[in-house]
């Protein structure tokens, strides 16, 4: 859990950072692990040519991952 709050503390100075009027977009991805999808997220990103902020991580069975996606 204190994984899910340092990325999430991450994301929002990450996100003060970025403006607004850039390309963004939010995708998302579910795993087993953090690592699982985060690579899902990277895999998304790197398909658009893009970098990415994760913005949200959540867990119950499986883990939830939202992010940015940003040219």
């Amino acid at each position: 859990m204190k994984t899910i709050k340092v990325m999430s503390i991450a994301a929002v100075a990450a996100l003060s950072l970025i403006s607004a009027s850039g390309f963004a977009q939010t995708v998302t991805a579910t795993g087993s692990t953090l690592d699982g999808a985060e690579a899902k997220i990277a895999a998304q990103a790197q398909q658009q040519g893009a970098r990415y902020t994760i913005t949200e991580a959540s867990t119950s069975n499986i883990i939830h991952m939202t992010a940015e996606l940003h040219k």
